[in-house]
């Protein structure tokens, strides 16, 4: 735990959060790594490209996809991290999930971050079971869900609407016992262009709460709207570019489909730093 504890630390270094998704409707790598063995391979290649965590998710949250079943997530993840935790046994590994019975099921398993997209907003409860695991709870702003989330979006002030959510949501996950968070403006989560592009131009405003920033952007339509609608497969370049700008705002973990390209990005960002 000490070791995660450093690793997520707003003073460290900046960290690499790699994704699989175990869901056959994500929308960049939907259908890919459903089956176990190729997950597995891609852990290891995510390790190796400089991975820090490996967020593992069954239930894709794409705008419009379909909502999952408790059943049909456990089965979807469970038995993966119960495979790829001890396999990979110096790997911190993430639950990206809103469900109590998953993200207990996957603590259980090992898993020392909960990654919860509805930042408490579904279900309460999970910050009891980080608080009961020690787990580090990872806060994410959304509005509405994956049916509703891109349904005309509106804010007061993006920025600041955002920062009172962290604020209110911090201060009950607190209160229910959880030490570490993590909190992410959720990219793409109930925002329009526009919304997107300021959360990540003031994203320096969120270090006030003192706790680590995520950033997602990766592969994000934000990204396809502003390259002349490029497709998915054609936006790790605008991805890098994004995320890089996150970082110089304050970012200190990336969640990324493409390890290596973001691992890079940081020994540069790194290298710069020390000239400051």
């Amino acid at each position: 735990m000490q070791k995660l504890t450093y690793l997520l630390s707003a003073s460290s270094s900046p960290k690499i959060m790699g994704i699989i998704n175990a869901t056959p409707d994500s929308f960049s790598d939907g259908g890919q790594y459903e089956d176990h063995s190729r997950a597995m391979d891609r852990i290891h290649i995510m390790l190796q490209n400089g991975a820090d965590i490996i967020d593992v998710g069954g239930e894709s949250t794409r705008p419009g996809a379909d909502l999952v079943t408790v059943d049909d997530e456990i089965a979807r993840v469970i038995p993966l991290l119960e495979k790829a935790i001890p396999t990979f046994s110096n790997a911190i590994f993430s639950i990206d999930t809103t469900k109590f019975e998953v993200a207990k099921k996957a603590l259980e398993a090992g898993v020392k971050i909960v990654n919860d997209v509805s930042g408490l907003q579904k279900e309460p409860r999970l910050a009891d079971l980080c608080a009961e695991f020690g787990a580090t709870y990872i806060l994410m702003h959304s509005q509405g869900d994956s049916k509703t989330m891109q349904n005309n979006p509106e804010y007061d002030d993006v920025v600041n609407d955002v920062m009172s959510f962290f604020e209110r949501q911090a201060k009950e996950a607190k209160k229910r016992g959880v030490h570490h968070i993590v909190l992410d403006p959720g990219i793409g989560f109930g925002k329009t262009l526009e919304h997107n592009l300021k959360l990540v131009a003031h994203l320096d405003k969120f270090k006030k709460f003192g706790f680590p920033i995520l950033v997602g952007a990766s592969r994000k339509s934000m990204i396809g709207s502003i390259l002349d609608n490029r497709p998915t497969d054609e936006r790790m370049i605008g991805t890098v570019a994004l995320h890089y700008h996150a970082l110089m705002k304050g970012a200190n973990i990336l969640r990324v489909h493409d390890v290596k390209e973001a691992s890079d990005s940081i020994r540069i960002f790194n290298a710069v730093q020390t000239q400051q």
